[in-house]
């Protein structure tokens, strides 16, 4: 696991990062497999279809060529692969069934995996920022800013943090992953058994000046309602401060969840698809007067930029930190004729004021680098008290 891709899907087809707008119930229940061009005949149309086939443009249409791929006895998932790498939709992916699966429990807040966060320093190493406690690597004495140099004996320098982390997590609890690791001038190899673990995506601090600091790791199922809780627990004397730092996003149904703490009903945000045009609105009976900080970073995707953008443009929180991932593009799910999965996007959202979040991100109204937290108290004290 990592900060931006704490709860990414399983990219060993796949591409990019992710968490994204997830709509798991929409599943297809599979692509109807048609049937090569031309009727059958004798020798002759048969050669005609094998010549033209030879000569076919290739699908951009995952679905289609897994169709199609599937018609022709060849594996429906790496045709889709295939067409998802050439259709220019950076967000494409497709999953095994045993893929997909894991993706959907760890939604659930359960995943499989060693229990280590992760991210790419700038000079391009792979530093650990989290060991869960209670997990194979920290029973193992792994440590937060020691090194992953390999995994299984493969060198992970120069391969995206994604695919690292779920040859990290694997598909099975109890099997076994070598681990290289560094820790200044020590260099060791790690071998660490997979366990199923448990998320708690909403963890509640308490600030001097009876401030609260809500941190939301991921919007898995009930995450949304955590954040209502904590915020109704709060003091009300105090204001609040959204750590939605790394939150790689989630189910945005749990971050409208979340906006409807903060808001009294109302827009949260609009988004299409396939042109369609559709509105997220929060539920009414939110705390509207209560001051709130934003915290955001780079690893701010997805959902919470819709929480964030929310809260910022409905003027009911002060955004700081630094300026989000930009993941704001709505994928959907079909289910290929093997079981795979292949997700495509169909449409883009927007905050309440019409903002673009895919491939901009958020301007946090105060623009910080270090010292964030510090920040976004000097703020919140400043904001005054709720009246």
């Amino acid at each position: 696991m990592s900060g931006p891709e704490l709860f990414s899907r399983p990219r060993r087809f796949g591409r990019g990062a992710a968490l994204t707008l997830v709509f798991a119930s929409v599943l297809a229940a599979g692509a109807a497999a048609g049937g090569l061009p031309g009727e059958p005949g004798g020798t002759g149309a048969r050669q005609d279809d094998k010549v033209a086939a030879a000569h076919r443009e290739p699908l951009t249409d995952p679905t289609e060529a897994a169709a199609e791929a599937m018609a022709d006895g060849k594996s429906p998932a790496e045709a889709a692969e295939e067409a998802v790498s050439r259709s220019g939709d950076r967000w494409a992916a497709v999953y095994s069934q045993g893929e997909y699966e894991e993706f959907e429990q760890s939604l659930d807040g359960e995943y499989t995996g060693v229990g280590l966060w992760a991210r790419r320093t700038a000079g391009g190493e792979l530093q650990i920022t989290k060991v869960r406690d209670g997990s194979p690597a920290r029973l193992a004495g792994v440590r937060e800013g020691d090194r992953i140099t390999s995994v299984d004996g493969a060198r992970v320098t120069g391969r995206p943090v994604t695919e690292v982390l779920a040859l990290l997590r694997g598909e099975h609890a109890g099997t076994a992953v070598e681990v290289g690791l560094r820790r200044g001038t020590r260099a060791w190899t790690e071998t660490l058994r997979r366990a199923a673990l448990s998320t708690d995506p909403v963890t509640v601090t308490r600030l001097g000046g009876d401030g609260t600091l809500v941190k939301v790791s991921a919007f898995t199922k009930g995450a949304g309602a955590q954040v209502r809780s904590a915020v109704r627990a709060a003091p009300a004397s105090g204001g609040l401060v959204l750590d939605l730092r790394g939150n790689s996003g989630g189910l945005v149904t749990e971050a409208v969840t979340a906006a409807s703490a903060f808001l009294d009903g109302g827009l949260v945000a609009t988004y299409d698809v396939r042109g369609t045009q559709r509105a997220l609105h929060a539920e009414r009976g939110g705390d509207t007067t209560r001051p709130v900080v934003v915290l955001v970073d780079s690893g701010t995707m997805s959902a919470a930029e819709l929480l964030t953008g929310a809260l910022q443009d409905r003027g009911r929180a002060v955004v700081v930190g630094a300026r989000t991932f930009g993941k704001g593009s709505v994928q959907m799910p079909s289910r290929l004729p093997d079981g795979s999965v292949v997700e495509l996007t169909v449409g883009h959202y927007r905050t309440p004021s019409g903002g673009t979040v895919d491939g901009r991100g958020i301007t946090p109204d105060l623009e910080v680098d270090a010292a964030a937290l510090h920040r976004a108290e000097t703020v919140l004290s400043g904001l005054g008290t709720p009246s």
